[in-house]
């Protein structure tokens, strides 16, 4: 790599930071043992009976109802689609703090810890820190951003507790969900207001999570409506720096609050509103910014504050006995200091959504969008938009409709998206999908789809000045990436396939397959240099522009099982393969782009976790990730190593009401990298061995 060349396709400024933290300590795992070995031997005290996962059927995990596959309930195990539960179970017993951390379950779906408050996620391939083919929604909202295509994980945040289940589409969901649902597609749902009634306080403390707590309250108002109120408070200490040593300053912290309710309008209508606000702030070391008037570059600290918020209701209501719609609407804020890039910005969200059984064997869902989204970013030499200010409109209408070729037995689901966005106009994504229910334990399907990567406001109207360097006479030189006003979609067919088996009452499998083929794909490619007099000193300018000259393939094939092993023990597995090979259009002169992004991939990965039922109310989870290594990664270039990371814990209801916890997390060694950013890995931060204690009350 040349190395006055972007890294990859960018999306963003190449500054670069370094964080700190200090360092695990090896007795964590000797102290969870010891832990768990006098737990074994404590008395029970009395205690309400709670849900169990080993004492759950295999046949109910498979007949979990999924939504986020054709916005209606369908049994997972007759989905055609590769589609994984994370479900409340899973959530209250992984010790996981955050969604980012949860999602690590899922076969096929590769999670890095950038820094502090930054992950790299995505599914079948191209995961980076602005992953921006993935779609992640919450209750049926988008988290998503117009700036580049993609989520800021850092508020992507509430309760774990109050999470029901979150439904991971490994694949492309645009027939459903439109634009950038092109790998896959993450909808996490919260709980009903009346399933978390009563008062709720949780608290933990540790070594990286340093303080957390959430207070919360629900209850009713009159007979129809529930409710609850929260409010969440977190603290998270520094990561290690790149070279392993503390005093990082990638700590950050954040306050949530937020409610829900919902009403029954009558015996037809239900009616769901929500919302939250947020305030935080995150440190970073600081960037290093290019300068005209010297050849180094210049650091700088950073502080990031952020705020924001949104509030989103969602009416219900069955028409007939054969046909029920819904009508949602949401309204986003949110306000990002960075003082390189500051960002606000304002979404309306409108969704309706028609659902009609057809005579005996047809299920027809159609629909209709409308998204308005306003910017404003500040500006500096470093980093600008062009124009600063921008308003953009999203339009879309879907339809599908799943035919009982064979009532149950085969089933064909068409369907398509039509989608209309300020940048390219009118895109089309068509999808078809097959499932032959085998017997009543077994399916096998079939799929296949087409999917658009729609621009974001960084491909059309980004300016990065990102590194300068002496030239020819003593003449500054400045390299800068300037995004096009005609860069397109990028594109994608993919070919699926899958089988799901229930072997027996107590073991289960469920294998998926996949083809991509995508084109159009961004590359960053060299432009024409030219003389700017201003600012002081006069300077060239070597400019970069995105450009839609690469193309290429993916495949894979994603494994998971269920094994429940004694009425007491749970054991889950999944596996994943993925390859991705691309290539570049003979007129494209990119260097960087195709050995970063096929090395952000891990050939390999896989899980294994396990729920052991003690005695009545004594739990002991363990979990081990295995992650292949990244090939090729930020400038230079050196693979980041395979690692292996494991977590366990001890949860104990002591009494009604009282649950104790006891968790470690990456407890195989004292530190390890698992991703590094887009511009380099002195950016990127080392994950730390470490352990927690937590408590919750609810009464």
């Amino acid at each position: 790599m040349t190395g006055r060349e972007p890294v990859s396709v960018r999306n963003t400024c190449a500054w670069r930071m370094r964080f700190r933290a200090e360092p695990g300590k090896r007795a964590i795992l000797f102290a969870l043992i010891f832990a768990g070995s006098l737990a074994a031997g404590l008395p029970a005290w009395p205690q309400q009976s709670t849900k169990d996962l080993a004492n759950q059927s295999l046949e109910d995990l498979m007949n979990i109802e999924v939504t986020s596959v054709s916005k209606k309930e369908q049994k997972l195990s007759h989905v055609a689609a590769a589609v994984y539960v994370i479900t409340q179970e899973d959530i209250a017993r992984s010790g996981a703090t955050s969604i980012p951390d949860l999602l690590r379950m899922v076969p096929g779906l590769d999670v890095g810890e950038i820094n502090g408050s930054t992950w790299a996620i995505g599914a079948r391939g191209f995961n980076g820190q602005w992953s921006n083919k993935l779609l992640v929604l919450i209750d049926g909202r988008l988290v998503y951003t117009p700036n580049f295509a993609g989520v800021y994980w850092d508020t992507t945040d509430l309760p774990l507790e109050d999470i029901d289940r979150i439904e991971v589409i490994r694949g492309p969901g645009g027939t459903i969900w439109g634009s950038n649902a092109v790998n896959g597609v993450i909808s996490i749902f919260t709980k009903k207001a009346s399933e978390t009634k009563g008062a709720r306080i949780e608290a933990s403390a540790g070594n990286t999570d340093r303080a957390n707590a959430t207070v919360q309250y629900g209850g009713d108002i009159g007979a129809k409506t529930a409710y609850r109120v929260y409010e969440k408070y977190f603290d998270q200490a520094p990561l290690l720096d790149i070279t392993g040593a503390e005093g990082g300053a990638d700590g950050w912290h954040m306050l949530r609050a937020g409610f829900r309710s919902d009403s029954t309008l009558t015996a037809k209508d239900t009616l769901t509103v929500e919302g939250n606000l947020y305030d935080g702030r995150e440190g970073e070391f600081g960037y290093e910014l290019p300068s005209v008037t010297s050849p180094g570059l210049i650091a700088v600290a950073e502080q990031i504050d952020m705020n924001g918020g949104f509030v989103q209701s969602e009416w219900n209501h069955v028409a007939s006995d054969h046909s029920d719609f819904s009508l949602q609407g949401a309204f986003t804020r949110y306000s990002r200091g960075d003082p390189l890039e500051p960002e606000k910005r304002d979404t309306l969200d409108l969704d309706f959504r028609y659902h009609l059984q057809w005579g005996d064997r047809q299920d027809i869902v159609w629909g209709l969008g409308y998204r308005y989204t306003a910017d404003r970013f500040g500006e500096s030499f470093t980093v600008a938009f062009d124009p600063q200010a921008r308003a953009l409109q999203f339009f879309s209408a879907f339809v599908q409709d799943e035919i009982a070729v064979a009532p149950d037995k085969v089933y064909v689901t068409l369907g398509t998206k039509l989608d209309n966005n300020t940048y390219t106009g009118l895109g089309v994504m068509p999808s078809g999908r097959i499932a032959w229910m085998i017997d009543s334990h077994s399916t096998l399907w079939g799929a296949i789809s087409r999917a658009l990567r729609t621009p974001s406001r960084n491909d059309h109207d980004l300016i990065v000045n990102y590194a300068s360097a002496p030239g020819p006479g003593g003449i500054p030189v400045l390299y800068a990436l300037e995004a096009s006003p005609d860069f397109q979609d990028e594109q994608l067919i993919a070919y699926e396939f899958g089988y799901r088996n229930m072997i027996s009452s107590r073991l289960s499998f469920d294998l998926a397959g996949y083809f991509n083929d995508y084109d159009d794909l961004e590359t960053v490619e060299p432009g024409t240099p030219f003389f700017q007099p201003m600012p002081l000193p006069p300077h060239d300018v070597q400019p970069f522009q995105d450009e839609n000259l690469m193309h290429g393939e993916t495949h894979g094939i994603e494994v998971s099982g269920d094994w429940k092993v004694t009425n007491r023990w749970a054991i889950k597995a999944g596996y994943a393969f993925e390859q991705i090979h691309l290539h570049l259009d003979p007129a494209s002169q990119d260097t960087t782009t195709i050995p970063f992004t096929q090395g952000a991939v891990p050939r390999h990965s896989a899980q294994l976790r396990s729920h052991f039922q003690i005695r009545p109310g004594l739990t002991w989870e363990a979990a081990v990730y295995f992650v292949d290594r990244l090939t090729n990664q930020g400038f230079a270039e050196q693979p980041i190593p395979a690692y292996a990371r494991v977590d366990t814990g001890l949860s104990w209801q002591i009494r009604e009401g009282v649950t104790l916890g006891a968790f470690g997390q990456n407890l195989q060694s004292d530190h390890h990298l698992e991703f590094e950013d887009n511009f380099g890995s002195i950016q990127s931060g080392q994950v730390r061995r470490s352990a927690y204690g937590k408590v919750e009350i609810s009464f």
